[in-house]
């Protein structure tokens, strides 16, 4: 069998697509807001020399969506005389480099494209994604030619018409080095648009997306989408991220719209568990079970009809749906034709389609949603700001969606909550709880971490341990507190540590610790331990973090830190505040003045006294300790732990260094009553469900099984 592969003899198809062929066929999505930049390409475009614009922005700002609208302006003849009947070939360089296996392959790849567009006599433009791609492509050693020399020839003697797009790093690493193909081009500047242009550009691209996934987006879900993204997705640009989150949504509720419905799914497992109940009946072949299969046959009938009823409730909204989708679409195509034919001059075919088509598919589209409407819901069909936010909340892992009943719940019974864990810190709590209770109501600065506090006071006495609650009730687990010893951070080099190596040494790729932690989990607790011990330096960086909400890593990434809660915890002043309790908050800042520069103190939200724990204080921590002790053998061992006052009373004389805190007291008890338990659990003195009660005997501490 012989087999020849024959060479598509046009190049241009062969390595590019017609742009303004896709935008009459109206596959192309509509431009909006961007008339400025299509009016600036236009310009350099009817220029004599150096008309050949570049576009240059960031990803995802709508570089490439600018040359879609360019095609599309041409297709509908809104432009001047000298682009009408123009057409725009996208190139694709690398399918011209795919393949290229000998020496040269590429240069006559590219050469023919280039000669076709040239034998159009400027019929055609050509656009290039990536431009900067055209430095070194198809170049395989240092006598091979790359494609920016082959075209940089043909573009200063006027024979094509190139349109790029790029990114500034880009252009600045590869365009701005070949001065000869820079000055050959006009650049564009393409700014990201502001959250209120984002909404006008979702609203002109929502019939698109709706008409797509068969759902109806909410006005509330475009405005959620500009905003939510553009609040709390920092690593990308707008338009790019809020279409994305409009686009996921849809999807989300696209694929709920094409599960089974709960109530069907519900109805089912009831039929299952039927037919096996009575599969397990009739295989007991028992006369008295005759009258309960009876009653499960009629059950199971009733069942199957009411099943049969919904399902076809559910396939004819389906139906209709889908039906309403094809018009939507089937309008589209027809207003796309009819600015056609009105370019055209084909007023009969315009006024057709305006006047007799349209009108007809807008009115059966009304009397399908009028039997929808009539029908049994479902599902449901709209994407709402519920659902956008629950799409960022998926990407950013922070909680933004709508707090539900039992999460505000846990949120207001957050002070009870932390006061029954830390004792005597009831002024710290209360200014804790009212800055979580700010940022849940959406009320906060949103320029600046959630909240951010001095922890100041001895030691020992719930700096730390505040910070840890705080994290299990807020997060149900102690991993999204991110914890530095600021005693590791004592030398100037350790920055790098934090934030990442500089270019040149080892770990520059890694990053820093704290930097790519909060990139990871944006929301959390960052705690620096005892802030006194870290080298100036490292305070130097909280500043940017406390008062703009970010940070720039070694890499030049920056880091968002606004949703995050900052807790510093120091010893400064702590024997003043030994000395004296009652000492002020303005007297603790000076100290504090004595190690911190005022432009610090002055950027945290509260500092914090913490007091020194006094013997009523003192007991409530023994006994909460013994708490913990008792239910930690209670559920690994399933031995029960008794005590009384007298027992609490004995621990507390046991220490006479209250100047410490709590912490002497959790070591009293981890020594004396754990290990004597953990020993007679080895020797299986105390085994399983025995009762063991302590008590003081002589001065000491004594064990008796029950």
């Amino acid at each position: 069998m012989n087999m020849e592969f024959k060479e598509n003899k046009n190049p241009l198809e062969q390595f590019g697509k017609n742009l303004t062929k896709l935008a009459m066929e109206n596959k192309l999505d509509p431009v909006i807001n961007r008339d400025e930049e299509i009016r600036r390409i236009i310009t350099i475009l009817s220029r004599k020399n150096k008309n050949n614009p570049i576009l240059i922005g960031e990803p995802g700002v709508g570089k490439t969506a600018i040359i879609e609208g360019l095609a599309r302006k041409i297709v509908e003849g809104q432009v001047p005389e000298n682009l009408k009947k123009k057409e725009i070939w996208e190139i694709d360089l690398s399918s011209i480099v795919a393949g290229a296996s000998y020496l040269g392959q590429f240069e006559d790849r590219f050469k023919k494209v280039l000669k076709q567009v040239e034998e159009s006599n400027g019929g055609i433009l050509i656009f290039i994604d990536e431009i900067h791609l055209l430095i070194g492509a198809g170049k395989a050693n240092d006598n091979a030619m790359d494609a920016a020399n082959i075209i940089k020839p043909m573009m200063a003697r006027g024979q094509i018409k190139l349109i790029g797009a790029t990114t500034y790093d880009e252009y600045k690493k590869y365009i701005e080095k070949d001065s000869a193909l820079e000055r050959r081009m006009q650049k564009i500047v393409v700014n990201e648009p502001s959250v209120n242009d984002t909404i006008t550009i979702l609203r002109g691209l929502k019939e698109r997306i709706e008409n797509f996934h068969g759902v109806k987006i909410l006005d509330e879900a475009i405005i959620a989408a500009a905003n939510l993204s553009s609040r709390y997705i920092t690593d990308r640009f707008l338009p790019d991220k809020a279409i994305d989150l409009i686009d996921e949504a849809s999807s989300n509720i696209k694929v709920e719209m094409n599960y089974k419905p709960e109530i069907l799914e519900k109805l089912q497992h009831t039929l299952a568990k039927l037919e096996m109940e009575k599969f397990s009946l009739d295989s007991e072949k028992n006369q008295n079970n005759k009258e309960k299969i009876e009653k499960l046959n009629n059950e199971i009938n009733n069942l199957k009809k009411e099943i049969v009823e919904n399902e076809k409730l559910f396939n004819n909204q389906k139906t209709l749906n889908q039906k309403i989708v094809n018009n939507k679409k089937e309008i589209d195509k027809l207003n796309n034709n009819f600015k056609i034919f009105q370019e055209e001059g084909d007023y009969k075919k315009a006024s057709e389609i305006l006047y007799n088509q349209i009108p007809k598919l807008q009115l059966e589209n009304k009397e399908l949603e009028k039997q929808l409407n009539q029908s049994q819901s479902f599902t449901n069909e709209e994407v709402n700001q519920e659902e956008i936010a629950k799409v960022v909340s998926k990407w950013t892992k922070i909680p933004i969606t709508k707090l539900v009943e039992a999460e505000k719940t846990k949120i207001l019974n957050l002070y009870d909550k932390l006061k029954s864990k830390i004792k005597g810190q009831d002024e710290a709590l209360e200014l804790v709880y009212n800055a979580i209770l700010r940022s849940k109501a959406n009320i906060n600065d949103p320029n600046k971490p959630i909240a951010s506090f001095i922890f100041a006071g001895s030691t020992g006495v719930g700096k730390t341990e505040l910070a840890r609650s705080l994290a299990n009730y807020l997060f149900d687990s102690e991993k999204d507190l991110v914890r530095l010893d600021m005693s590791e951070y004592m030398e100037k080099h350790s920055i790098s540590k934090l934030i990442g190596s500089p270019p040149g040494y080892v770990g520059y790729e890694q990053g820093g610790y704290l930097t790519e932690k909060i990139r990871q989990k944006p929301y959390s607790i960052v705690l620096f331990d005892e802030i006194e011990k870290a080298h100036p330096d490292i305070v130097n960086i909280l500043l940017q973090i406390l008062d703009n909400g970010f940070v720039t890593d070694s890499r030049g990434k920056v880091i968002n830190f606004r949703n995050t809660i900052i807790i510093l915890t120091t010893n400064i002043a702590s024997e003043k505040i030994l000395k004296n309790p009652n000492i002020s908050l303005e007297k603790i800042r000076e100290e504090m003045l004595k190690f911190f520069r005022p432009e610090f103190l002055n950027r945290v939200e509260e500092i914090i006294k913490f007091n020194p724990l006094n013997d009523e204080v003192l007991k409530e921590i023994i006994n909460l300790e013994l708490q913990k002790l008792a239910t930690r053998i209670k559920n690994q061992q399933n031995i029960s732990l008794l005590w009384d006052d007298e027992i609490i009373n004995f621990i507390l004389k046991s220490n006479d260094y209250k100047q410490f805190g709590a912490r002497p007291f959790k070591n009293f008890i981890k020594k004396v009553i754990e290990t004597y338990l953990a020993d007679k659990i080895i020797k299986k003195e105390i085994e399983s469900k025995n009762k063991i009660q302590i008590f003081v005997n002589k001065n000491k501490i004594d064990f008796i099984k029950k």
